[in-house]
């Protein structure tokens, strides 16, 4: 028997009405339109989709900011309407701005939330999460004197207090350079290392292949992709050949099998072709034929963002849903 997910959602709605309106009034704006997933427990989960797509509508939801219109959701096994305290005891959000009372000290600001959680303060670990997030050597300092990253990693530790075994990052390293981003994705896997289960929603495809057990893609309110991250970017078909020739060329060869052949330079090519149709060597094979002759040749194989722009291209005017069965 399977373990119950970390989160269960099921044809979640969320339609805002307009201005003055109630939402049984109007139609008004779609958000989120039957949006069904699930989170397996242990997992960092990635939630990517473009900017309007409804991502920030269901992270709300899960962080009862939002109320949805209609489906059902599951936190750790908890249903947010009947179990709400329940629910809410089980996640930690993390969102994107950085915002907290500057003239507390970090120690201060996680005893605080512990509070309002009803932790008791025999069972506060605010030392401890200081320490998780490498923050142990400014327990005592001002928080408005911490730079960005640090900011960002009293966050984490702030949405821990209550020790929940869902954490919710919502785009975590927006803005942030690349050392730093670089420290948040270590903390991240030292987190999930220790039981606890990640969703992450980002900008940076880079980001969302190197952390991401499983991706689900949502554009325009609607679910178009959830598969694991390998197999994700395996959907990606085409596959790019640059071509370093032995002779200048002003013309790019053409095949039937490729799908695009460019110059790029007065000796180089790039041909793309389906890989699911024929393979490099093939393309090599058929530039010889054609009488030109190769000195070198470099590929490039698809990654998220070749399949991301592909889904969410396609999806504007197609419903179809691409799930794991």
């Amino acid at each position: 028997m399977e373990p119950t997910p970390a989160i269960r959602i099921r044809d979640l709605v969320k339609r805002y009405a307009p201005a003055g309106k109630s939402a049984g009034e109007a139609e008004g704006k779609l958000a989120l339109g039957g949006v069904s997933f699930d989170v397996p427990r242990g997992q960092v989960f990635g939630l990517l989709g473009p900017n309007g797509a409804g991502k920030s509508t269901l992270i709300n939801t899960l962080a009862g900011l939002v109320t949805k219109t209609d489906g059902t959701i599951e936190i750790w096994g908890h249903d947010i309407d009947h179990d709400r305290r329940n629910a809410k005891a089980s996640i930690g959000i993390v969102p994107q701005e950085v915002v907290f009372d500057p003239f507390f000290t970090p120690i201060e600001v996680l005893d605080i939330q512990a509070g309002l959680y009803g932790v008791p303060r025999a069972r506060r670990r605010s030392m401890e999460l200081l320490e998780a997030v490498h923050l142990g050597d400014k327990a005592n300092a001002y928080a408005r004197s911490l730079s960005g990253g640090m900011r960002r990693r009293l966050l984490i530790a702030k949405a821990m207090v209550h020790a929940p075994p869902v954490l919710v990052l919502d785009e975590p390293t927006a803005g942030v350079d690349v050392e730093l981003r670089r420290q948040l994705w270590d903390l991240v896997r030292e987190l999930n290392a220790g039981g606890v289960t990640v969703v992450l929603t980002t900008h940076y495809l880079e980001e969302a292949e190197e952390l991401c057990d499983r991706i689900a893609i949502i554009n325009h309110g609607r679910l178009i992709a959830n598969k694991p991250t390998r197999e994700l970017v395996n959907m990606a078909r085409e596959k790019v050949v640059v071509l370093t020739l032995d002779a200048p060329i002003d013309h790019a060869p053409q095949h039937p099998l490729f799908r695009r052949s460019t110059v790029m330079g007065e000796r180089q090519i790039e041909i793309s072709y389906d890989k699911d149709m024929t393979s490099a060597g093939q393309v090599l094979a058929l530039v010889q034929e054609l009488g030109w002759g190769i000195v070198d040749f470099t590929t490039r194989e698809a990654d998220l963002e070749d399949v991301f722009v592909a889904l969410t291209s396609s999806s504007a005017g197609n419903d179809e849903i691409l799930e794991e069965a």
